[in-house]
């Protein structure tokens, strides 16, 4: 059978195996491997992120169970004392509708970082231990400014509890920061080696060769399919050695926060939605290649390409931050930033139906993206290399 005999995908198969083979044999996937290196490093300025985006984070509530007039009272003293003092937010919550208060604290509805109950005269804090010796003088403040004298402050009877909604969302928010760094990185990674890597090709005429055989759709599919097996070959190596380093040691690594929808299913989220937005991202810099004539006018296309991937990502990080409100939702609707939303969500929101949603959404505009893109990398990669330019006519020596 020859080369001409064969369909898109046989084709685009052909391309993606020599691709493959050429590429998981060099340097360039060498440095591929180095990228958890890299990922360290970008983690110090990704922690510096993650924590702003965890303090611009809703913050954690007080729920409030007193008496009808105690609660009055300290509502008042709220009112007077948090222009001038940094104080949790005070909710009130009806006796009745929570028997239990440690039952509040793990309540994914509210927001509550601690319960204060008992009395103004003896009040009881409930909540993690370091939540609650943080708020600790605050509501000593509060009640002593509800009862009128803000010179005694009375003694706070301390519950711990091991964990709650609001210090679980903290948390999560560091593995959604880990998670969505992590995917910018390799997208970032990926889309640089496959530009590259077609530009080089033009360079040396091997684009020509293949277009006399194979039809430029084909080889677009291809080079896009090469590189994401390239990259699922480097996740199985990272993996293989992220597990033996835990089987080793495992108590010397500090440890992410279980995301909402645990291990397993949010590794397996990431890893579809690293292909979708690989998929997505390449597509713009293989056409973004093939327009291009020298390296030169690789870095000046590229260039609004690279910003709008910088811009997802901060759109996304940020978004994060409040699941469900018009930035987030905008988030995970935007074809680019997506698959980044919804790494983030994974880790910090259980409700599955979403990501169903999403990849429906997601497969759809790769597939829209993958076609635009192929069909103007058919008409420009072959008019924007040196074969494609017109040559300068020479002018008749005067007479």
């Amino acid at each position: 059978m020859t080369a001409s005999r064969l369909s898109l995908w046989q084709a685009a198969w052909v391309i993606a195996r020599r691709d493959m083979r050429a590429i998981l044999f060099s340097k360039a996937f060498l440095l591929f491997l180095l990228g958890p290196v890299f990922f360290g490093g970008i983690s110090l300025g990704a922690g510096m992120l993650g924590a702003k985006a965890a303090g611009s984070a809703e913050p954690p509530r007080l729920a409030v169970i007193l008496s009808p007039q105690e609660t009055t009272d300290l509502r008042r003293a709220y009112a007077e004392l948090s222009p001038l003092v940094d104080l949790p937010i005070v909710e009130a919550v009806r006796a009745e509708d929570a028997p239990d208060p440690r039952a509040l604290l793990t309540d994914k509805t509210r927001n509550f970082g601690a319960v204060l109950t008992g009395s103004l005269a003896a009040p009881r804090l409930t909540g993690t231990a370091d939540q609650i010796e943080r708020w600790r003088g605050r509501v000593a403040l509060l009640a002593a400014r509800a009862q009128g004298d803000s010179a005694t402050y009375p003694e706070i009877a301390l519950d711990p509890t091991s964990t709650s909604v609001a210090s679980a969302r903290t948390a999560q928010t560091g593995t959604a920061t880990a998670g969505i760094t992590l995917l910018f990185l390799l997208t970032m990674l990926l889309a640089g080696m496959v530009l590259s890597n077609l530009v080089e090709e033009k360079a040396n005429k091997i684009i020509e060769i293949l277009a006399a055989a194979i039809p430029m759709d084909a080889v677009f599919v291809g080079k896009l399919f090469a590189m994401l097996g390239v990259s699922f070959v480097g996740l199985a190596v990272w993996g293989a050695i992220a597990g033996v380093a835990i089987l080793l040691g495992g108590a010397a690594i500090p440890a992410l926060v279980a995301p909402a929808v645990g291990w397993p299913l949010f590794v397996a989220l990431f890893v579809v939605y690293f292909a979708l937005a690989y998929l997505l991202i390449g597509s713009i810099f293989l056409t973004v290649g093939s327009m291009a004539a020298t390296v030169r006018d690789v870095q000046t296309l590229s260039m609004p390409a690279t910003i709008a991937q910088l811009a997802v990502f901060f759109l996304a990080t940020f978004a994060m931050t409040d699941i469900g409100s018009p930035m987030e939702l905008f988030a995970c609707i935007f074809p680019l930033s997506s698959p980044y939303a919804m790494v983030g969500r994974a880790a910090q929101s259980a409700a599955l139906w979403p990501h169903l949603l999403a990849l429906v959404w997601q497969v759809m505009w790769v597939a829209i993206f993958v076609r635009i893109g192929a069909r103007l990398f058919r008409r420009k990669v072959m008019k924007s290399g040196p074969a494609g330019r017109k040559p300068k006519r020479k002018r008749a020596p005067a007479a």
